[in-house]
């Protein structure tokens, strides 16, 4: 079955049904306020950090699929539904949804009312835009209502998901405008400086903070009470879960259509400025909400601040291109293939549908490989992100697996020890080098451990993660694996007898028998560029001795990790091989050949 097409003028997938086999998502936003969203309006929203910062809640492992998002419900007589299917799923007389360049179009049509939701994060904001246009396509007068949801995440969530003794109690809300401006401020009075704001820029019929009130006694988001009744509560949440909701009634004669514009954004206030008047009369400062709504206030701006914003992604994918006489080859390099590599670098692994945003963080290793992608479209920023990643390194060269994005600390409860964590630093040096001649990075000062007590030079970080490998090999030569390479799931070190216990943080990761024939590929390919970094830098004595190292490395595969026909996959904890045709597991893992055949091990021996 066919779901949709690429549109190359516009930049853009189309997806002609609502029912593809899973959701298929966009990422908004391109510095420090970020959405995820569905093909039908499912999804949430984050400052900087999904775990640490997170505005909107998302139900992972739900039934049904893609629970939870930033909905709009049209009620029209007896008929609900939304422009992008979901969560009524009723049966669309045309559903249409286009995921650009940071931004997605939803056109639903029913009963002879057209309801367009274009969505978009605008540049140099902290705030999510969705612009809702209605036009009645029938050739009779329409009266309906449109209410608006968004359910607000406490903020942490990795609490807001277990702890409900607190958070039953701590929901909090101010309501402005009317009802048209609601403000989550949910810890703001304890121990935070931030609040959000979801407003619209009309005057509302009603609205609703409190999602008991909205949804009913045991109601869901598929037929909210106050929707089907057609009459919000004006609830105002105080403590339990805090919504936030508009209710908007509309009156459009043949061929009108109206236009409304609503925000969903993040602000923060310096600590001495938090408060109108007294701090415990409790009036939060609304003077830089005040401002940002009033950058969107109207169709014209929240129209020009779409232009800016693809204008942004043209300038930016127009660094590099290719023009070929095959069209998939073009659009997928020209177009998605950077666009996916600028997302990565926006959010790593950090979020996604099938990554929760609360255990993760930035990945150590995946940021540094994600640079590859990058490097030549924003050389400054990856600049930038290099010396985040380095920092969170350990003096002995190791690394935090993952590190959170909005402290830049690496993440205890994720671990360390992953051996192949240390080489990805180098090769992502080296590719920023490569591509802008910037050696100047290697001077600049960089904290271990996010302790600038403990700061080195760039230079010295690179040294330390060229050694690490030098001083982990095991008893054939090859480079311990510690937790795991590349592919973590290949543990070989780290046994538990405990359900629960992780091979991420249990368990010694610095066995000495098991080793990766993969790490060896990549400190042959990576060190090589380390070799050239030492002489560019005068330090000739270094290059020598790193390159015996590496030609030593090299004669150990193929003495050790060569079985004839392809590279070993790994040696376990028994000293037992991984991967080869001697064993019942011989198979080719794509991981060593790769690397090893990069690297050009055995190239002289015609291998």
């Amino acid at each position: 079955m066919k779901f949709g097409h690429f549109d190359d003028q516009n930049k853009e997938y189309v997806i002609t049904s609502p029912r593809t086999p899973l959701p298929w998502i966009n990422y908004l936003g391109c510095e420090n306020f970020f959405s995820l969203v569905s093909n039908t309006c499912g999804g949430y929203s984050f400052y900087k950090d999904a775990k640490l910062l997170r505005l909107t809640r998302y139900r992972y492992n739900n039934v049904p699929y893609d629970s939870n998002g930033h909905y709009y419900y049209i009620k029209d007589g007896d008929t609900i539904w939304n422009p992008g299917w979901m969560p009524s799923k009723t049966e669309l007389d045309s559903y249409e949804c286009r995921h650009g360049m940071g931004y997605s179009v939803f056109t639903g049509i029913k009963n002879g009312l057209m309801a367009q939701l274009t969505d978009f994060v605008p540049m140099g904001s902290t705030c999510e835009i969705n612009k809702l246009t209605l036009k009645n396509t029938s050739d009779k007068k329409k009266v309906f209502s449109v209410f608006s949801y968004v359910e607000f995440c406490l903020w942490n969530a990795m609490d807001d998901m277990t702890n409900f003794q607190r958070n039953f109690s701590t929901g909090e809300v101010e309501i402005h405008a009317g009802g048209s401006q609601l403000f989550h401020k949910t810890e703001y009075r304890e121990r935070r400086n931030h609040y959000a704001v979801y407003a619209v820029n009309a005057s509302v019929d009603g609205f609703d903070t409190d999602r008991d009130s909205f949804l009913g006694a045991y109601g869901e988001n598929s037929a909210p009470s106050v929707v089907v009744n057609d009459q919000s509560k004006n609830s105002v949440a105080s403590g339990w879960a805090p919504v936030g909701s508009h209710h908007l009634k509309v009156a459009l004669e043949p061929g009108e259509e109206k236009t409304y514009i609503f925000v969903l954004g993040y602000v923060e206030n310096p600590v001495n400025e938090k408060w109108v008047g007294r701090a415990e009369d409790g009036i939060i400062n609304r003077a830089p909400a005040d401002a940002l709504l009033a950058r969107f206030d109207t169709t014209e701006k929240a129209d020009a601040a779409l232009a800016e914003l693809k204008a942004y992604w043209d300038k930016l994918l127009g660094h590099f291109t290719i023009a070929s006489s095959e069209e998939k080859l073009d659009r997928m390099v020209n177009v998605w293939h950077q666009y996916q590599c600028m997302v990565t670098f926006n959010m790593s692994r950090s979020a996604s549908y099938f990554e929760s945003g609360i255990g993760r963080g930035m990945g150590f290793r995946d940021s540094c490989q994600d640079l590859l992608g990058f490097v030549h479209l924003i050389p400054d920023r990856a600049r930038e992100r290099i010396l985040d990643i380095a920092a969170t390194q350990f003096e002995d060269g190791s690394a935090y697996h993952q590190y959170q994005p909005l402290t830049k600390k690496g993440n205890a409860d994720i671990g360390s020890g992953f051996n192949d964590d240390p080489l990805w630093l180098i090769a992502a040096a080296a590719a920023y080098i490569k591509e802008t001649g910037d050696y100047s990075i290697l001077d600049e000062s960089t904290p271990y451990d996010s302790d600038p007590s403990k700061a080195t030079d760039f230079m010295e970080h690179l040294r330390r993660s060229f050694n690490y490998t030098i001083n982990h090999l095991g008893p054939h030569g090859l480079p311990q694996i510690g937790r795991a390479d590349w592919n973590d799931c290949l543990n070989l070190n780290c046994f538990s007898e405990e359900p629960g216990e992780s091979f991420q943080t249990f368990g010694p990761s610095e066995g000495p028998n098991a080793e990766s024939v993969f790490i060896a590929g990549m400190f042959v390919k990576y060190g090589k560029d380390y070799v050239k970094i030492c002489r560019h830098k005068g330090l000739c004595d270094e290059a020598d001795t790193a390159q015996k190292a590496i030609k030593q490395m090299e004669k150990t595969v193929m003495d050790a990790g060569w079985d004839g026909e392809w590279y070993l996959r790994a040696y376990d904890h028994y000293k037992h091989k991984i991967g080869s045709k001697e064993c019942e597991d011989g198979k080719i893992f794509i991981e060593p050949q790769g690397f090893c055949v990069i690297a050009e091990i055995g190239k002289d021996e015609g291998l």
